[in-house]
């Protein structure tokens, strides 16, 4: 305050509207010269430093973003897209930076894809509040890494991570046992079954090459008999009554579901080892092939009964991002895709001007 004035320079910053008028303040913003810190612009009260929007235009526009694409935003205000990135990018990070990581415990990570072809975003949530904690490019080790070291940067430490729930990704095994190696780790069922499924699927097309009554009819094998229309149970039932090996591959992935309603973890043993017997001795190659990897990770698959987490919240979070990525036909690059993904998803709460 004791600096004496340098010079003046004028300024602009867009206001609200007014009506249907663009409105801006324009004023001259005092230079001081400061001993320690050189020529230095005096910070306004109505503006943040060297943006170009007023607090109350800036909140505005984190608030529309909440619901309306940023295209949209641009061309209903007259601003180019890159400015209102510039401004929301600034409110997420802010916010990002305040996030308190010290009470995570259990962690679901899952990945998502960025756009067509082998690109790819990593999601963490925390499992007990449904709250994406962090984003990062990529599907490797590497994301684990990530991870880790934004949960040190916000109170958190390595050591407090208990469970870990994932889906059989080699790079993720790795990089939790390498970062997280006192975290249990926990495969979700949705991706034990999707495995099934996809074997069941295998199966199906093998056997369609030689029996004409199985075309159209993958989406049957798929769901539970419970989500079947009448036409679809109808037709299901002319099926099973074929000696098909897809019925038995269709029967033993309806046992297999028995699992989860198990009580403990001895039912649990028991029920997948009669299951495994079943499978392995079907002659049925697909399904014998993911028995054995079921078996392989048996112990990431039987931690689940000993706290009952999944990836349903990551499942749930994953169509609520690839809807959000359609709506918005692609984003132009990670950065704002993840920056929307925060805005939208991660229960941000923004300390406003009114």
């Amino acid at each position: 305050l004791d600096c004496p004035v340098h010079d003046t320079n004028k300024r602009t910053w867009r206001h609200l509207d007014f009506f249907e008028h663009q409105t801006y303040l324009h004023g001259r913003v005092p230079r001081i010269i400061c001993p320690k810190c050189g020529v230095r612009q005096v910070n306004v009260p109505w503006a943040r430093e060297k943006s170009g929007f007023t607090l109350l235009m800036e909140a505005l526009l984190v608030l529309l973003a909440q619901t309306m694409q940023i295209s949209q935003i641009a061309k209903k205000l007259g601003l180019r897209d890159k400015r209102i990135w510039t401004v929301i990018s600034h409110y997420v990070a802010e916010e990002m930076k305040k996030a308190d990581f010290s009470k995570v415990i259990s962690v679901g990570v899952d990945e998502t894809s960025r756009k067509k072809g082998h690109e790819y975003i990593s999601v963490f949530a925390d499992l007990d509040t449904g709250r994406i904690i962090h984003l990062c490019n990529g599907k490797d080790a590497s994301t684990i890494t990530s991870f880790g070291e934004s949960l040190n940067t916000h109170n958190g430490s390595l050591d407090q991570i208990d469970n870990f729930c994932c889906d059989m990704s080699p790079a993720f095994i790795k990089g939790i046992s390498e970062t997280f190696p006192l975290a249990a780790i926990i495969f979700d069922k949705f991706h034990v079954m999707k495995l099934v499924n996809e074997a069941l699927d295998e199966v199906r097309r093998l056997e369609q090459a030689l029996n004409g009554f199985l075309k159209n009819t993958r989406i049957i094998w798929l769901k539970n008999p419970s989500s079947l229309t009448k036409k679809q149970l109808k037709q299901l039932g002319s099926l099973k009554d074929m000696n098909l090996k897809t019925v038995r591959a269709y029967n033993l992935k309806l046992s297999l579901q028995g699992l989860w309603n198990m009580q403990d973890i001895d039912s649990a043993n028991a029920y997948f080892k009669k299951w495994y017997f079943w499978a392995t001795h079907s002659r049925i190659y697909p399904i014998v092939r993911v028995a054995k990897t079921l078996k392989n990770h048996w112990e990431g698959i039987i931690t689940y009964f000993s706290n009952r987490y999944t990836n349903g919240l990551l499942e749930g979070l994953n169509s609520l991002i690839q809807a959000l990525k359609r709506n918005a036909r692609g984003y132009r690059n990670d950065e704002n895709f993840m920056t929307m993904i925060y805005l939208r998803h991660d229960q941000l709460k923004f300390d406003l001007p009114i």
